[in-house]
């Protein structure tokens, strides 16, 4: 893990064990060459990664369908939780989900956790593309139950690129370094 710098700001990135990290990167940054990319059986530590100078992005261990036992699913909670509480330079958390199996009762829960916090956060569905239209339909209904803003997301298509920059440059706008 790499020391963190107190004057970058942080976003925070949770995600399930299933999404790929390297993948939004890429698409987000539009950029070409290696990202590191978490082991198949995802994200069990906090990862940092500079963007541009500007931020870093701490990726934190997945819930759900990381390939891990319970025991080390519920170890994971008490860290997420403390790096969430505990950062002065912490603007925002992302929170991506594969919009084909939503949002379910942990991510529900670290949803109210950083609320709680009054600390800016936003759904990102992942693989929208790969949903019919009447499924797009149903998911997003289901994801309007978020108690934050959700959009949706491809990396394919780029689809909500757009939307997930506007968030972070909204959070880190005037943040000091």
């Amino acid at each position: 893990m790499q020391a963190e710098s107190p004057r970058r700001s942080r976003r925070g990135s949770c995600r399930r064990g299933d999404e790929s990290h390297a993948r939004r990167v890429r698409r987000c940054r539009e950029r070409t060459g290696p990202i590191p990319a978490a082991a198949s059986s995802g994200t069990q530590q906090l990862n940092f990664f500079a963007v541009d100078d500007r931020f870093a992005v701490v990726d934190l261990p997945g819930y759900g369908y990381a390939r891990v036992s319970k025991a080390a699913r519920a170890a994971w909670r008490p860290l997420v939780e403390s790096y969430l509480s505990t950062r002065g330079t912490l603007v925002g958390v992302v929170m991506l989900v594969d919009v084909r199996r939503g949002l379910e009762e942990e991510e529900h829960a670290l949803l109210d956790f950083v609320t709680a916090l009054d600390v800016p956060a936003l759904v990102v569905a992942t693989k929208i593309d790969k949903l019919t239209r009447a499924e797009r339909t149903h998911a997003e209904r289901a994801l309007a139950a978020a108690p934050v803003p959700v959009v949706a997301f491809s990396a394919v298509t780029g689809e909500g690129v757009d939307e997930v920059w506007r968030a972070i440059a909204t959070w880190t706008r005037g943040h000091k370094r």
